[in-house]
């Protein structure tokens, strides 16, 4: 476990001055410290977290607290994630987790952050912003490596394919919705509906909120983006494979009139002049190459291949 009190920075602190502190608080706990020295917070509410059952970042409102959990899409790789619960009333904010993701969160406002007017609700900005830091330069990678998918498609580089396009469309739908929950998690912070934060602290969830947003703006920028890349794709296939079928309907009716000539002269009637002519094979290729060069002129002007 591991006690912080909301100072001017986070200052740690021991579990027996729990019950006395006359500042806000910021406690870390494993699910069996929690199960086992939770009275010691005296929350209100009995909490039990099924870490397997947390599927999403959510929170609920309650007579004298707000209880919910975090659900936060691995940035290298948003099919994981980590997950941990949280309990907040006047007094502090408690995480629970098995992973040591709030511990690490919390570790690195600790070692970042100073204010001078410190409170539990510039914390809990602090730490909602943490979540979500270096996630603009993220996005940003996403758009290079898009544009640069958009560019190779339209040189007909043979680098992208529909499995990376849907990747990363999948990777961005899993931002897009996790920032549509924090932003959820920010709007009952904002609403102060048990009156835990001071009104003049109520910048700081509006500040948060305009972040939120200019990522999910972002977010659904790509999301659209990557839809585009993928018609884009999808329509350059078409036109190669329009070209292809153009140039086997050229030589199908290049070589149709010498099928026909092949045909004609391979039927062997007894009464064929052609065939006792000294001239006849000759003429005949003459005519087949003939037949040939003036298709492909015909062909080249009319830009059929």
């Amino acid at each position: 476990m591991e006690l912080y009190l909301i100072k001017e920075v986070l200052e740690k602190c021991e579990e027996s001055i729990i019950a006395n502190v006359t500042v806000p608080y910021v406690a870390i706990l494993s699910e069996e410290e929690w199960t086992s020295k939770k009275e010691m917070f005296d929350v209100g509410i009995d909490i039990e977290p099924n870490f397997a059952d947390i599927l999403v970042s959510e929170a609920n409102v309650n007579y004298d607290s707000v209880t919910g959990t975090f659900c936060i899409p691995d940035r290298g790789q948003p099919d994981r994630d980590e997950k941990f619960a949280f309990v907040l009333d006047e007094k502090g904010i408690i995480f629970i987790e098995n992973t040591d993701m709030a511990k690490n969160l919390t570790r690195a406002i600790q070692n970042t952050k100073k204010w001078k007017l410190p409170s539990l609700a510039r914390f809990v900005y602090d730490f909602m912003t943490q979540i979500t830091i270096g996630d603009v330069r993220m996005l940003e990678n996403y758009e290079k490596e898009m544009r640069a998918m958009e560019a190779d498609i339209i040189a007909d580089r043979q680098t992208v394919t529909p499995e990376k396009v849907a990747l990363i469309r999948n990777n961005i739908q899993t931002l897009l919705e996790h920032y549509e929950q924090l932003r959820d998690i920010a709007q009952i912070f904002e609403e102060n509906e048990n009156n835990f934060f001071d009104d003049e602290n109520m910048r700081y969830f509006r500040m948060l909120l305009d972040r939120i947003d200019r990522l999910r703006e972002k977010s659904t920028g790509l999301h659209d983006y990557t839809a585009a890349i993928r018609d884009l794709y999808k329509t350059h296939l078409d036109i190669k494979q329009n070209r292809i079928m153009t140039v086997l309907t050229v030589i199908t009716s290049i070589f149709s009139p010498l099928t026909l000539i092949t045909g004609w002269y391979g039927m062997n009637f007894a009464h064929m002049p052609e065939l006792t002519t000294t001239y006849g094979y000759p003429v005949v290729i003459v005519l087949s190459v003939a037949i040939v060069l003036t298709s492909i002129i015909y062909f080249k002007k009319k830009n059929w291949f």
